[in-house]
């Protein structure tokens, strides 16, 4: 699929007024705010339309937030404007992103599963990087057994995570919590 195609889609599925995951950060996300800090420097990956990193800004974060789809980050902008915080919105292919060594306290990945294996290793790779010495990862993606629940995800079961799997990509990381769980929706 080229990259226009794939843009296409994308804004495709953030076209209209209202947002498709709401605008409340993700629950995950949001009951890990006792590790946060004002002033921490924040990465919100793939963050469509911008539930998530205007949420850590409102916690006193400094935030950039990545999307793919201009048409997200422009409703990202509107929420931020309409909460009065600062977010700073980049428009950016995870394939290619300059991933900045140490620049970031801060990675919130939120079912950021559109990625491939060969992908998913680069920003894996990417998030060690930008990540600086002591910093948090707040990960959070469905598990291949989602599949046959049939309520959302990526229809790609090597998209998805395994707590095997994330041990290993991060074995020099130290977890602080490792969950896998059942949600019913």
């Amino acid at each position: 699929m080229s990259e226009q195609s794939d843009q296409e889609r994308w804004n495709g599925r953030f076209a209209g007024d209202d947002y498709l995951f709401g605008t409340a950060p993700n629950a995950f996300l949001s009951s890990q705010q006792d590790l946060l800090l004002p002033g921490q420097r924040a990465l919100a990956l793939a963050d469509g339309e911008g539930r998530n990193g205007v949420w850590l800004a409102e916690q006193g974060l400094r935030v950039t937030a990545t999307d793919f789809s201009p048409v997200a980050l422009d409703k990202a902008r509107r929420l931020a404007a309409d909460r009065k915080v600062e977010v700073s919105f980049v428009q950016a292919d995870l394939a290619t992103w300059e991933w900045t060594e140490g620049s970031f306290d801060v990675v919130a990945a939120i079912f950021i599963q559109f990625a491939d294996p060969t992908l998913r290793e680069a920003i894996f790779q990417g998030i060690r990087r930008t990540l600086a010495p002591g910093g948090l990862l707040l990960l959070q993606g469905y598990r291949p057994e989602q599949i046959r629940y049939g309520t959302g995800g990526p229809p790609h079961a090597e998209n998805m995570y395994t707590a095997t799997m994330l041990r290993e990509a991060f074995h020099d990381f130290e977890i602080v919590s490792l969950a896998e769980h059942d949600s019913v929706i």
